[in-house]
């Protein structure tokens, strides 16, 4: 059932912000507890409205009583932006900033208690570099009851290292751990929703040393496979546990492959966080979500996972994290002269924690100098030359992506690209986008594709 004191809160917050009339009536309508997940093409009949269109303006005239331009408004609700996504900014302002009480007070089953994590080093990760205040922000989101983490970063940025990192804390403070990589799957599991989903489910329960029951809970014919999911989930593994379920999911980006499973199975996982909202047992399910980039496939801004809960974006290491990468590989003869090539390293790379540590490890085996290794670094000679002919064969294979990499290389600054070649590029790690331009990620890019001629070839 939906939390008693919602509509009462509803009401107050039109009063506090001067809604009267059709805008009252619209307002209590759209963001009623059991309208959430409602498309406006939906909702704007439940509001008797006129036209699909008239509720549209009358939605933009309810916007502007509460954007950033007043003084007491939300920060984040900008009315020249275009697309999708005011509704869910408005409701989350609303529970989380204007009114946080709501939750603490008249939801209490949503409070958390804030505590002091352990340190986020394990025995088998002894090379795992913290990167402050995100593993301490993770571990405190965790303790909230229906928790869902968003960790978006390119490949090899540490995505993995993380969510281990945080599955193995959880499980200090007394949570069950489970974690699922979704490239572990065999293709065969991808053939239709039913197959991946009685894969998933049988999984989580052999990590928790339940037997599979599926059979028992599962009637695709009768109610389909997501209510079986749905059921399984909830009444087999969720209400059998006697303390929280934190689950991890990595490289979730491989569903996008599958569009037609994705787009059930991640609304799937945003439902199930919001029933946390209304649901004890679901408020029991924590979730850690990883992708190589923001999900690619086309879902209703009220049904994907990707814009709720807590994003977590992974920077590279800065210096003080190279130094640390550096210390645990030996090397610390002379921090002086450490400090200056962790800056120049990080010049290079861009900070990339896979691409520093291929460093430190070739400096500790004494192959290489710091000043060779920074030369010889965007050559066919040098110690990323693997890591660097991999990228480019898979350019080779791709002449669209190439022509946008040639591209941006040969601009030496921003360009907009299509959102599909850019989001190809920006999971691979090559690009960084900032705003709607696209630029190199760093200069080992910027200089390995400048001087390599068969690139050139590839991009005439």
């Amino acid at each position: 059932m939906k939390p008693k004191s919602w509509d009462k809160f509803l009401k107050e917050v039109a009063g506090d912000f001067g809604l009267r009339g059709k805008l009252k009536e619209l307002f209590l309508v759209r963001f009623a507890y059991e309208n959430w997940r409602k498309p406006d093409t939906e909702v704007w009949q439940l509001a008797e409205a006129a036209s699909h269109e008239t509720y549209k303006k009358q939605m933009t005239q309810l916007y502007s009583r509460f954007t950033n331009d007043k003084e007491d408004g939300c920060a984040e609700l900008d009315l020249h932006s275009k697309g999708p996504g005011k509704f869910q900014i408005l409701r989350e302002w609303l529970k989380d900033v204007k009114y946080p009480e709501w939750q603490s007070v008249n939801h209490p089953s949503l409070a958390y208690v804030a505590v002091n994590p352990p340190s986020f080093q394990s025995s088998d990760q002894p090379t795992y570099i913290p990167r402050p205040p995100i593993e301490t922000d993770c571990f405190q989101e965790m303790l909230k009851p229906g928790a869902l983490l968003r960790i978006r970063a390119p490949e090899k940025m540490g995505k993995t290292s993380l969510i281990n990192q945080i599955l193995v804390q959880s499980e200090v403070c007394g949570c069950h751990k489970v974690y699922l990589n979704f490239r572990a799957a065999e293709k065969t599991m991808f053939s239709s929703l039913n197959k991946f989903l009685r894969w998933f489910c049988a999984n989580v329960s052999r990590e928790l040393g339940m037997p599979p029951s599926l059979d028992d809970y599962w009637d695709e014919e009768l109610f389909g496979s997501l209510v079986s999911c749905q059921t399984y989930f909830q009444n087999y593994i969720l209400e059998q546990l006697d303390s929280p379920l934190a689950l991890g999911l990595d490289n979730v980006d491989r569903l996008f492959e599958y569009e037609d499973i994705a787009a059930d199975f991640l609304p799937m996982l945003r439902y199930w966080h919001e029933e946390a909202n209304n649901s004890e047992v679901w408020q029991n399910l924590r979730l850690v979500i990883a992708n190589s980039s923001e999900a690619y496939v086309k879902l209703d801004a009220n049904q994907s996972p990707f814009n709720v809960g807590k994003q977590i974006k992974l920077p590279g290491f800065n210096v003080d994290q190279v130094m640390k990468l550096a210390d645990s590989k030996g090397l610390t003869s002379d921090n002086g002269k450490n400090e200056a090539f962790a800056q120049q390293l990080i010049a290079l790379v861009g900070g990339h924690p896979y691409l520093v540590e291929i460093a430190m490890d070739a400096l500790a085996s004494g192959s290489l100098k710091q000043q060779q290794l920074l030369q010889e670094a965007p050559s066919q000679s040098g110690i990323y030359s693997a890591h660097l002919r991999h990228y480019w064969n898979v350019l080779q294979t791709m002449p669209e992506l190439a022509a946008a990499m040639g591209k941006i290389i040969q601009a030496g600054e921003g360009v907009q690209l299509d959102p599909t070649l850019a989001y190809q590029l920006g999971s691979m790690g090559l690009i960084s986008l900032v705003g709607d331009e696209a630029k190199v990620s760093c200069q080992l890019y910027q200089q390995y594709f400048q001087l390599n001629a068969e690139f050139s070839e590839i991009t005439t």
